[in-house]
């Protein structure tokens, strides 16, 4: 019989260490917009670069955005801080709204996915014995992933590394809703359990706090995802529950 305790679960910096693949895809994307951003001028000290500065990042088609700025500028602190300013700057730019590069990202991905599977799988790995973990917890508690993955991208990881969810228990960016809804409808499918939001990205933490209908649930920043020292001590500060990845594989 299954415990009354509920994860709820980022994908990208709690689940899968996707900064390569991620990064990758966008300079791919990039490319298309860009020309002189050609596949033989990716190396692995962008790609390196691109991991420092991926805190920045909300949803995976701003790694279009973030490479470009990574290639433009040599200086990561300022493409992290500024990050969000200059986004608004090259979508001006390019003339091209959000939907349009979330589109090209995903095209992007799916012909990589196609051209080279083994490949592409190979380049988003899981953190370390999260496999076990997530198998562990399909015997005996209930898990969600929510996420601004597209959610056949999700399906594909776990499937790779034989790790059974129902589609029902996958939120992506298909959905077009906020992290925050998607947790009210599942705080709503389990009253009176208690429901762990497991995230790497402070921001969404701070405005899952802040939603009166999410009062109950143990919000928890994942140190090992992508996140800043600055980021972990702002948790701790706000109440925030600092979660290494050992704490998570041995909570029962």
């Amino acid at each position: 019989m299954k415990q009354s305790m509920i994860y709820a679960l980022d994908f990208d910096g709690v689940i899968c260490d996707s900064a390569v693949e991620t990064a990758i895809t966008g300079w791919k994307a990039a490319g298309r917009l860009w020309p002189d951003m050609t596949e033989d001028r990716l190396s692995e000290q962008l790609i390196d670069r691109f991991r420092r500065i991926r805190p920045a990042i909300e949803t995976g088609y701003e790694a279009i955005l973030a490479m470009r700025l990574i290639d433009r500028e040599d200086d990561d602190r300022a493409v992290l801080n500024g990050f969000e300013r200059n986004k608004q700057k090259l979508l001006d730019e390019l003339n091209v709204d959000v939907d349009f590069l979330k589109k090209l990202f995903g095209e992007t991905r799916d012909n990589w996915i196609a051209a080279d599977f083994s490949g592409w799988i190979g380049v988003n790995p899981l953190f370390p014995s999260i496999a076990d973990k997530l198998k562990q917890l399909n015997e005996r508690a209930t898990w969600y992933v929510v996420t601004t993955k597209q959610e056949r991208f999700v399906k594909k990881i776990l499937s790779a590394n034989e790790i059974e969810l129902s589609g029902d228990n996958i939120f992506g960016l298909e959905r077009n809703r906020s992290k925050a809804d998607t947790l009210i409808e599942i705080l709503e499918g389990h009253p009176n359990q208690q429901i762990y939001f497991v995230e790497d990205r402070l921001p969404a933490l701070l405005t899952v706090m802040t939603n009166p209908k999410l009062q109950s649930l143990k919000l928890q920043l994942a140190d090992w995802g992508y996140n800043t020292a600055q980021d972990r001590q702002e948790a701790v500060y706000k109440g925030i529950e600092l979660l290494c990845i050992e704490g998570f594989l041995k909570a029962k």
